[in-house]
């Protein structure tokens, strides 16, 4: 059994801890809230307990899963894991600091990976001494359901830790797609700027975000509408990504809607906070 240390246990870390787990790797899920911690894992046994009832596994197999994980709160954990994917939140002083202290904790063959959807790897790679072996692992949300891995290079990762990378995604049941280090890779550039339009039609009173909803599902058979898709990703990543893009691209195109940001400053993240474009209740 191989060792893999998920760093951040919020909607991507636990999805990720689960699809390693569940390929029998011993996972160390590392969060400094306890709290995170202890949720990550009822979201984990509930995700579990959804793949038995559709039979997709059998009954016996989320005790299986669920003993591969033990959950810690001090990055020095990581010591013993021959992988690391971090799935910190969308900042990219954290994820710095994370990986200064990964590159002097980890062993020197040890490849570290960023689940981020946006933030350069090359800076990242930049506050180690193995940016060689710095990548991008951008699963897509939710990781246990969702096929696709981005696998990004940043300006200094080496075609072996490429090739690793790869090849790991692929025996974790996973497709995973070789893209360069821009801002947004291509899953965001592409989706992001779709999702900012969409809220402008909204502010612009253009269309209701039902109707907008609507239109791209049935006229372009996209399986889920870019407002309830922004709802389902949290209304505040996707601020972050465009404003990241915005920064790293210059390009107005990417500029956030005045709309978006008004609803992330009140509050009104989507999903996770029970009212985006849309009302939700547990």
């Amino acid at each position: 059994m191989k060792q893999v240390a998920v760093i951040g246990a919020g909607t991507m870390g636990n999805g990720i801890a689960h699809v390693f787990a569940q390929h029998e790797w011993s996972v160390a899920l590392i969060d400094v809230q306890a709290a995170a911690l202890e949720r990550g894992l009822g979201v984990i046994r509930k995700n579990l307990e959804r793949q038995v009832k559709k039979g997709t596994i059998a009954p016996d197999v989320p005790d299986q899963v669920l003993a591969r994980i033990t959950t810690e709160t001090d990055l020095e954990t990581a010591r013993t894991a021959e992988f690391v994917v971090e799935a910190a939140t969308e900042n990219p002083t954290l994820k710095r600091q994370i990986f200064e202290t990964l590159d002097v904790v980890c062993g020197d063959e040890v490849i570290l990976a960023s689940n981020t959807s946006s933030i350069s790897i090359t800076e990242i790679a930049a506050c180690t001494n193995r940016p060689a072996q710095v990548i991008g692992m951008h699963f897509m949300n939710p990781v246990p359901v969702m096929q696709l891995v981005e696998v990004i290079r940043g300006h200094e990762t080496s075609d072996e830790t490429t090739r690793a990378v790869l090849d790991l995604a692929v025996a974790l049941g996973k497709t995973p797609v070789e893209v360069n280090d821009y801002p947004g890779f291509v899953a965001n550039r592409v989706l992001l700027p779709m999702i900012n339009e969409a809220v402008y039609c909204v502010m612009e009173g253009v269309a209701t975000p039902e109707a907008v909803d609507t239109v791209m599902k049935l006229g372009m058979n996209h399986p889920m509408g870019p407002l309830a898709l922004a709802d389902l990703i949290g209304l505040d990543v996707c601020l972050a990504i465009l404003e990241v893009m915005h920064a790293g691209l210059g390009d107005p195109k990417y500029r956030p809607c005045p709309l978006l940001r008004r609803m992330v400053a009140a509050g009104h993240l989507g999903r996770k906070s029970g009212r985006g474009f849309y009302s939700y209740t547990t």
